[in-house]
């Protein structure tokens, strides 16, 4: 494919990148001028997490099975546009909904209807590179994918400080958002749904025979996971059951945060949904959707298995990142933790604008730096090098207090964020059978989510136990997790490449 084929079926992630960039750089923000106290923000954010766990298998299952006159992926692009497109623009009416509706509960809501909306067009999209690109290009492909991921997060980050300088307001009454907010996310919500609707209109998908014929000499067994999941017992639900269980039980007696229920309640679901999808699968239920799923996950590829400890870690440092850094430069680098004080809406524009380094590195990194460190060094040791860098980002916030020299920490994680946006996919790629690219790239960002949502569970418990109202040393956890990652992907062994 030419590189303008490349950028057309990758220019929805543009605005998909905007409508993230946009919920993760001013959701706390918007949230603590709602009322929000610094404790209250894991359990809010937990919406971002839990959709995407629960969104991105169904999605990848049912694009895999989609084919109609619009496509196979485009329907799932479109209808997220549309969803995620309102979301940003009521976002910004949340203060107004008094006293109809508690705002801080309507911004809440409406996080979780915009993270699901974004998941709903995003996880086609990894599988449509996939589908629409020999295996010889899927590298350059996610490389041009991680290039808008990173340009489409400039714009959005770098907006509302460029609004700011225009003379657009950046302060408001108590408990209304800042015009630099509202009109970030309008001007947001008009990019992304136009940036998805390009890809729609400019690229064609092939049809089921054309794929059928690709994948001619590699045969794939669509049953294979549900016949595997069928020969299984019910030790492996009863464990998950169990586990829900004594995590629910310890809330109590230890004082931990009730943020915990939920992940007990999230162990104790994944449990009884196996068992149903054993007993399906046991019944001969080849068909449902249930037992294809747990099927899948069950018997991922070995390289996905070892991939998926490196995204654990990877993105529990990211959550990390997107929950408390605003807070945290405003606090330690401007001096104030009242979002109504100037100071405070500084340093929330200070951290949008260090932001646009960290991803404007990531879209210059992507394709100007790792393809030729993958081809010298390998992908494994290129992206274990990157994550390294990306720790020694976290660990300048714990110990720097310039706001300037937070623009070396965002260089190094930007290359670390290129890295973990292209590396793990081109690894992973090549190796998936195409009939189930989608469903096995959303079982594989299931290690995305779930590392967020013990983020946000276990990290107020630890924080209110360890480091009371002093939020700095998230970035030290996250430091030490993008250093655990790096040390997980020596287990991982790619194909050609020297171990």
């Amino acid at each position: 494919m030419s590189w303008a084929g490349l950028a057309n079926i990758s220019f929805g992630f543009f605005g998909i990148q905007i409508g993230f960039v946009l919920q993760n750089g001013n959701m706390s923000r918007i949230f603590q001028t709602l009322g929000a106290s610094m404790d209250d923000l894991p359990i809010l954010w937990v919406a971002a997490p839990l959709t995407g766990l629960i969104v991105q298998p169904i999605i990848g299952h049912l694009s895999d099975k989609t084919w109609n006159r619009f496509g196979r992926r485009r329907p799932y692009f479109m209808a997220g546009a549309l969803l995620a497109a309102l979301s940003l623009f009521l976002m910004p009416l949340a203060p107004d909904m008094a006293p109809y509706i508690y705002p801080l509960l309507f911004a809440a809501a409406l996080l979780w209807i915009l993270d699901a909306s974004l998941n709903i067009a995003m996880e086609p999209f990894r599988a449509f590179v996939g589908d629409m690109l020999d295996k010889t290009q899927h590298a350059t492909g996610y490389a041009v994918q991680t290039a808008f991921i990173g340009a489409g997060a400039v714009v959005a980050a770098i907006f509302p400080y460029l609004l700011g300088e225009l003379g657009v307001s950046n302060v408001a009454a108590e408990g209304q958002l800042p015009d630099t907010v509202k009109w970030s996310f309008w001007a947001g919500g008009v990019a992304l749904f136009c940036a998805i609707a390009w890809t729609v209109l400019t690229t064609k998908e092939y049809s089921p025979e054309e794929m059928a014929a690709f994948e001619a000499d590699r045969k794939v067994e669509e049953s294979a996971g549900v016949t595997a999941l069928a020969a299984k017992g019910y030790s492996g639900p009863v464990m998950w059951l169990a586990l829900g269980a004594i995590v629910a039980l310890i809330v109590a007696p230890l004082g931990l945060e009730k943020e915990i229920y939920l992940l007990g309640g999230l162990l104790a679901t994944y449990g009884v949904l196996s068992a149903i999808g054993i007993s399906m699968a046991k019944q001969g239920k080849a068909a449902n959707m249930l037992s294809s799923i747990v099927g899948d996950f069950s018997g991922m590829p070995d390289t996905m298995k070892r991939l998926a400890l490196v995204q654990f870690f990877s993105w529990s440092a990211l959550f990390i990142m997107w929950i408390y850094s605003g807070p945290i430069v405003s606090q330690y680098f401007f001096g104030s933790a009242d979002p109504t004080t100037e100071a405070y809406n500084e340093g929330a524009n200070w951290w949008n604008l260090i932001y646009t380094v960290q991803n404007g590195v990531a879209a210059v990194a992507a394709l100007a730096l790792l393809p030729a460190l993958s081809r010298k060094f390998g992908k494994a040791r290129t992206h274990m090098t990157c994550l390294l860098l990306g720790a020694l980002g976290f660990l300048g916030f714990f110990v720097l207090r310039d706001p300037d020299l937070l623009i070396v920490c965002e260089i190094l994680k930007g290359i670390a964020w290129a890295s973990i946006l292209a590396m793990p996919y081109a690894i992973l790629a090549s190796s998936l059978p195409q009939k189930k690219l989608g469903i096995y790239m959303g079982l594989f960002n299931v290690f995305i989510v779930v590392p967020q949502l013990l983020v946000a569970t276990v990290m107020g418990s630890v924080m209110n136990a360890l480091f009371p109202g002093d939020p700095i040393w998230t970035m030290l956890f996250a430091a030490a997790s993008w250093t655990l990652a790096a040390l997980a992907m020596l287990r991982v062994t790619v194909p050609g490449e020297n171990a």
